[in-house]
């Protein structure tokens, strides 16, 4: 595993009042990872790369409002939308052990316990009582919920899930 690449924290969905505070929609359980004074990197729809300083960020509703040092009107905020908010891996917290963290769970290749492949994880659907991970081969889609009597093995140096399917499946 690499510690030091960049990790997705959330999306810009659009701006909020007329100051330059951006709406984002959070990756994260838990707003701890950005926080007041922070650098944090955004990645724009272009794909251009930018440093950007936190001056304050605050729940609101389902999203996080985020003020940020130079997004100073509305227009400023406008031009965010779609942005990607990055932040180094090292920050983020150390896991408890047989948790993962989304990022690096998505893309990674499945397979039932007998070894057929059914295809590679796309997205990570969060229900409350545990998380659904979408898996998807060409056009075949397949839940799987993410509890230990499914998902029997992780290997995060290898990018693979093995797991057993409940019947229906």
């Amino acid at each position: 595993m690499n510690n030091n690449r960049l990790v997705p924290m959330g999306k810009i969905v659009g701006a909020h009042g007329r100051a330059g505070t951006v709406k984002v929609f959070s990756y994260a359980e838990s707003q701890a990872t950005i926080v007041t004074g922070d650098t944090i990197l955004l990645k724009t729809p272009q794909g251009v790369i930018q440093k950007r300083v936190v001056k304050w960020v605050k729940p609101h509703h389902r999203h996080l409002l985020l003020s940020l040092k130079g997004v100073d009107d509305r227009d400023a905020a406008v031009s965010l939308k779609a942005s990607i908010l990055l932040i180094m891996r090292d920050r983020l917290p150390e896991l408890e052990e047989n948790t993962y963290y989304w990022c690096d769970l998505i893309g990674m290749t499945v397979n039932n316990t007998d070894g057929e492949y059914m295809g590679v994880i796309e997205r990570i659907i969060a229900t409350g009582a545990n998380d659904v991970y979408v898996i998807k081969d060409r056009e075949k889609e397949i839940l799987i919920p993410g509890v230990a009597s499914v998902v029997k093995r992780i290997d995060l140096e290898k990018r693979y899930m093995q797991v057993t399917l409940p019947g229906g499946l």
